[in-house]
């Protein structure tokens, strides 16, 4: 066990942490439409903003004409760029790059806010006053195919922006070239490339794409806000504003107002997976409000909310490995797209660092990456559909067991390394313990690609991948909980970008002060301290670390305000005088004189030498009381070295059926076999493990985007012709989960978070039934060409 710093983190006897079934505090308000997100918001009175949206893949407004637009009635302001308002207006969100004016006259991709928001009494108003701007457009040359952008004579689209998108390389290798045209490097070796190869029975060489896809939120972006008298706050008004994602400072930070006068009572904000980004339509309300004097709402439509949540790769490996499978060199040039200015470097040079190569014991590695500036959309501050490039790794462990006729597992065995580092040759106990339990879930037997087939007469494929299950070192937490009139209440600004993990740390308090899951309340309430993000599982098994310090800083409060209470019993009440209370009871607690003495086990608080013996919560302590712990859990196995150091996995496999007179693939099933070291919501994590499974079929069978080359204009940013998965689309998931308890946050756990999506999974499977590669998506007409049929 790992957890040796916390208080009771080596604990084994567990009554509610692990309990299935236990119902999300806020489960019947998103089962029943209560839940209000941001554009749930109507206000009296309440006015309406839109963005004017570049219909062009690269543009600039030279010129706009706004005289017509106001004479469209219900039109009540109409900014443009060059407002002093609009000038003096900056971004608190997070940013990538150089940065820009909040408002631009450049669009560098279709559907981009840019130049003018118009104000009015209604949307449609809004759209009327947008079609009667007079707008005068420089069209500019556009790049929406990611290769040809690496042409020398290809248009430079940003010719003004120089900076290289690095994430973590500097310092680890040769120094990254300039940036030329419209293509930045960030490179990264270790080790001797011609020693590993030179050293090899084999080398392998192959190619592989990933295409972009998207992540939808649940509700488009948008925001409502408005400036109210201060009821309590002293001079000056409150801003209220519901829809920003996150907690509310970065829109308190962007307007200079004080946090405790900027009010956001909504608490579903919908996000995207894993999203910090901000949407200019949640930022831009305080300010129209302030200058209309009334309420206003700005929300996207799900049309403009297709932005990535990976962008398109494509990946080129050449990988050297002896006759026994064991790897030598690994040679790997990805292209990634950049995107357009300001999208996230997480997606793409976040590889250099947390690629797939830091597990194997091969330390022989050249990752060169280039990063081609484009105009097919903008990746915010998420781009953790990880695997990254993960699954480049697995597709080398598949094709040495089909080169070699061994099993993918024992090629993946070999060539992980210990728990310590790369030169450690022990195996991994978690690893190991998830391999034979996989073996037994899947009824694990491997074949050569095209060698089975099912009785109904399709060809069978299996695959395999595995990854570390992360966790969140980085985050620090701020827990407050209150015992308020015999109850234990944890204060929360609750959810605010999807992330539902509340639940897990109202069980840890639960099982550190001796009651039911039930017995402790959750108040959700803004403008506390405490949230529990910080991602998804690893996030909350971080942040339910530090609420069992603070669990325990409050148990010890009431044991010594039990014996204060022993030693300074109330006054008896005046119906005990009169002899209405019955014959005095013995007390329990006699001869009691010191904290130590006592426990708190079963919702009372009683003798530690004698359970038998206590009294209830309420009844044992009358004093209000509560309790504080700020800090972070011990810094991950994970994150000293990304994957350096090795302590819980995760494995997954899949099983498709190939049709190949019609090219489907049916995903039969994929089956998952994880070790978080301690599961501490079951329903949390199995519906996570279902989310990123169905997230991972999406991508590999579905989705993708299509751009006109001419125009740079997408052509399915709609859901129906943006296909994603839906009810009667998702497989079986067979799911088992182990506790090692080698994890370090609460109780030794770790994460599962993304680290189990996936962007090829399918995709070998696939390979592994009909002996070809089809890049995802997968669809038919790409299985029947890859066949030869069409």
């Amino acid at each position: 066990m790992a957890d040796l710093v916390g208080v009771n983190g080596q604990r084994e006897s567990f009554r509610v942490v692990g309990r299935h079934n236990l119902p999300g505090k806020l489960s019947y308000a998103l089962a029943t439409g209560i839940a209000k997100f941001g554009i749930d918001y109507v206000m009296p009175d309440m006015l309406h903003a839109k963005f004017l949206r570049s219909p062009y893949a690269n543009a600039r407004v030279t010129r706009v004409d706004t005289s017509r637009a106001w004479k469209v009635p219900g039109v009540v302001d109409i900014l443009t760029w060059e407002d002093e308002d609009i000038k003096n207006l900056v971004s608190r969100g997070e940013s990538f790059g150089p940065s820009r004016p909040w408002l631009d006259t450049l669009a560098d991709t279709e559907g981009q806010e840019v130049a003018v928001i118009v104000v009015a009494e209604s949307e449609d108003m809004c759209e009327r006053a947008l079609r009667e701007l007079d707008v005068t457009w420089e069209v500019m040359p556009h790049i929406v195919d990611v290769m040809a952008g690496r042409d020398s004579e290809a248009p430079v689209i940003r010719p003004e922006v120089r900076d290289t998108p690095v994430f973590g390389a500097p310092g680890m290798g040769p120094v990254n070239p300039p940036k030329q045209g419209n293509v930045a490097f960030s490179n990264t070796v270790s080790g001797d490339i011609d020693k590993g190869f030179a050293e090899a029975d084999y080398i392998v060489e192959y190619e592989l794409r990933l295409p972009p896809f998207a992540s939808h939120m649940p509700n488009p972006s948008g925001s409502v806000a408005w400036w109210e008298d201060s009821v309590y706050g002293g001079e000056g008004k409150d801003l209220h504003i519901e829809g920003a994602v996150r907690e509310r400072r970065a829109i308190a930070d962007m307007y200079d107002v004080p946090l405790e006068k900027t009010i956001q009572d909504g608490l579903f904000m919908g996000g995207k997976y894993c999203d910090w980004g901000l949407r200019k339509s949640q930022e831009v309300t305080p300010l129209l409000a302030k200058r209309t004097g009334r309420p206003v709402r700005c929300v996207n439509t799900r049309e403009e909310t297709f932005d990535f949540i990976m962008k398109e790769r494509f990946m080129q490996l050449k990988v050297g490995f002896t006759k026994d499978g064991l790897i030598t060199a690994i040679d790997d040039h990805s292209i990634a797209d950049g995107g357009s200015w300001g999208s996230s470097s997480f997606g793409t040079t976040g590889d250099l660092t947390m690629g797939p190569y830091n597990s194997f014991k091969c330390q022989n590695v050249r990752q060169q990456m280039e990063i081609v500036d484009t105009n097919r959309g903008l990746m915010f501050v998420s781009g953790q559909h990880c695997p990254f490039n993960w699954d480049i790794g697995t597709m080398a462990i598949y094709l040495i067991s089909e080169k070699l006729g061994m099993d993918p597992i024992d090629v993946a065995q070999l060539n992980l390394h210990g728990p310590d580092s790369q030169d450690d040759t022990r195996p991994v106990p978690s690893f190991d313990a998830c391999i034979d339990a996989g073996r037994k879930l899947m009824d694990w037997e491997p074949h050569r690609a095209g060698e089975k087939r099912l009785p109904d007469g399709r060809l069978h494929g299996a695959s395999f991948r595995y990854q570390m299950c992360p966790r969140h070192s980085f985050s620090g937490y701020d827990a407050k909980l209150e015992l308020r009139d015999g109850v234990v209440h944890l204060p929360t600004q609750g959810p605010l970008f999807g992330v539902y993990a509340v639940e897990c740390n109202a069980m840890v308090v639960a099982e550190e002060l001796g009651l039911e899951y039930e017995d402790i309340a959750i108040d959700f309430d803004y403008r506390e301290k405490f949230t529990p993000v910080g991602g998804g599982s690893d996030g909350t098994t971080a942040s339910a670390w530090v609420m069992k310090e603070c669990a325990n800083v409050l148990k010890r409060e009431i044991l010594e305000a039990t014996v204060e209470q022993i030693k300074n019993p109330p006054a008896p009440s005046m119906f005990g005088g009169f002899g209405f209370g019955g014959p005095p009871q013995a007390d329990p607690f006699e001869g009691v004189v010191s904290a130590d003495e006592l426990d708190l086990v079963d919702g009372k608080v009683c003798l530690k030498a004698d359970h038998s013996k206590g009294k209830p919560l309420r009844a044992a302590v009358s004093a209000n009381l509560f309790a504080t712990y700020s800090g972070r859990p011990p810094t991950a196995l994970w994150a000293q070295g990304m994957g350096k150091k090795l302590d819980t996995m995760n494995t997954a496999y899949c099983e498709v059926a190939v049709d190949e007179e019609t090219g489907e693939v049916e995903i039969l099933r994929f089956g998952v076999v994880a070790d978080p070291g301690k599961v501490l919501r079951p329903t949390s994590l199995e519906s996570q493990i279902d989310q990123v499974m169905f997230f991972s079929q999406g991508c590999q069978l579905l989705e993708d985007y299509i751009y006109d080359p001419k125009t740079g204009v997408k052509l399915n940013n709609n859901m129906i012709d943006y296909k994603k998965p839906g009810i009667l689309d998702v497989p079986r998931v067979d799911r088992e989960f182990l506790e090692t308890r080698a994890g370090n946050a609460a109780y030794g756990s770790n994460g599962i978070s993304h680290s189990l999506a996936n962007s090829h999974l399918v995709i070998i499977a696939i390979h592994n039934a009909i002996g070809v590669w089809v890049d995802p998506p997968a669809t038919p007409d790409k299985v029947l060409l890859a066949l030869g049929k069409c």
